[in-house]
């Protein structure tokens, strides 16, 4: 029974087969001609829009409090919200103190720097950093590219940790005329290197 049921199966298999090969050259099957695949379009760098290098700009001014703590502002063409990394370091002893800022409007500031007792009398050096492309916010980002790469000028370094690139401003400034000594009049002077 299996047999037979196999054959039949089998015949009628053969008989569609042979039908399609069928002798009417009248109607001539065509087979359908390939779609063209569509083809999507991809976003290369070659193609993305060029964007003008940004030539990094940084101007610093420091003030002296009351409590002998430094406040350090500055201005900058760095776009807003652009995150930054102030430190202030004595140059003798190398203790350092840092604070984290953003750009709002050109403009930045960041402090008090000492400790509660206040900065010693001597050379200081304020450096400014702005941190990676990749902590910064989406906006920024599009300035100055995924890994910096918009950024220009003489300020423009390599991250350390290989983040692509970032931009350091650095400047020394002495407090009061002694570099060792504390006094409680003491004014800021600019280093003129």
């Amino acid at each position: 029974m299996v047999y037979r049921h196999g054959m039949r199966v089998l015949a009628v298999a053969a008989m569609l087969v042979l039908s399609g090969c069928g002798g009417n050259n009248d109607a001539v099957d065509e087979a359908p001609e390939p779609q063209p695949e569509q083809q999507s379009e991809v976003v290369t760098p070659e193609s993305e829009e060029a964007v003008e290098p940004l030539e990094v700009a940084v101007s610093l001014s420091v003030s002296l409090r009351n409590d002998r703590r430094l406040v350090v502002e500055g201005e900058t063409n760095l776009p807003d919200g652009a995150r930054l990394q102030v430190v202030v370091e004595h140059k003798f002893n190398r203790v350092s103190w840092q604070a984290r800022t953003e750009v709002e409007q050109g403009y930045f500031v960041a402090g008090p720097f000492g400790s509660s007792t206040g900065l010693a009398d001597g050379e200081y050096q304020v450096r400014v950093q702005l941190s990676e492309a990749s902590v910064q916010p989406d906006t920024v980002q599009q300035r100055i590219g995924e890994q910096g790469q918009h950024l220009a000028g003489e300020l423009v370094r390599t991250s350390k940790h290989g983040l692509g690139q970032i931009a350091v401003y650095t400047k020394g400034y002495m407090i009061g005329s002694e570099s060792r000594r504390s006094q409680s009049q003491a004014e800021v002077i600019e280093d003129p290197t």
